[in-house]
């Protein structure tokens, strides 16, 4: 069995991978760790993640109190958590999959270097159906990115952080990939004002509202036809799912950077 943390299991996505990975045959728990000073630290993580019953393992607000014990640990948690625990995870050679999204180019940088002394995957999106999706984005892109106009549409609930979304981002970075150029030099975010779309530039739309849940669209606009292809989550389960894959294809891996479509084999 991979002995696994769960960082941040009182978060929506916490929850949810507690709760799929208590029932794998794969993986055990053996700690969660919370934000210091919560009222939940000390309680069972079963009780904590609303599991309706106990899983014999505690919440800590430390994570060296517990990291000896475990050969995974998965954040989706807050910038400042996720670094400090990349922090932590290379000082003590555990493996990290990390899906907290809003981070800057810089601290993503952290990540790819971390892969030089970890298992180290990171990915802003852990839905096998997203990925599947961004495979189909490189294969559009390639075949007709340069002779259509690409936009990003993306929704997300009103309590979303950060705009646009890591996953979005992700998307873009890929599409630029495959236009020979870099996402900063070609984004274009939300429009007001008099003159003409830039050509090959990708724009990107951010909605918020209400309990809306994720949902990402991408257009290649051409002359009398239009592409769209998209992705949309009914809850937060396929995410969750994921995230416990690429949990159990890390702890069988050397250090390295990974993604999403090495699990998948994409």
């Amino acid at each position: 069995m991979i002995k696994t943390i769960i960082i941040g299991p009182r978060g929506k996505m916490g929850r949810l991978i507690t709760q799929i990975a208590a029932d794998s045959e794969e993986l055990t728990l053996v700690a969660g760790v919370g934000p210091k000073g919560r009222d939940y630290i000390g309680q069972d993580l079963g009780q904590v993640t609303m599991l309706g019953r106990d899983l014999g393992v505690s919440v800590v607000d430390d994570l060296t109190e517990v990291i000896k014990d475990c050969d995974v640990i998965i954040d989706f948690s807050t910038k400042e958590m996720g670094l400090e625990t990349l922090r932590v995870a290379k000082e003590y050679k555990k493996a990290l999959v990390c899906g907290t999204t809003g981070f800057s180019p810089e601290e993503k940088e952290l990540f790819r270097q971390g892969g030089r002394t970890i298992p180290m995957l990171y990915a802003a999106n852990t839905s096998k159906l997203v990925n599947v999706m961004n495979r189909l984005l490189q294969l559009a892109t390639s075949a007709i990115g340069q002779e259509t106009d690409i936009e990003i549409m993306e929704m997300h609930d009103r309590w979303k952080k950060d705009a646009p979304s890591g996953t979005a981002k992700e998307m873009g970075e890929l599409i630029a990939h495959e236009l020979d150029a870099k996402l900063p030099e070609l984004a274009v975010y939300g429009r007001e004002g008099a003159g003409e779309r830039k050509p090959g530039s990708i724009g990107y739309h951010s909605v918020r509202m209400g309990d809306t849940p994720s949902s990402h669209t991408v257009f290649f606009g051409g002359f009398g036809e239009r592409l769209e292809i998209s992705h949309h989550a009914t809850d937060w389960r396929g995410f969750a799912k994921g995230a416990c894959d690429c949990a159990i294809f890390l702890a069988n891996q050397e250090a390295g950077y990974y993604s999403v479509a090495d699990v998948l084999k994409l």
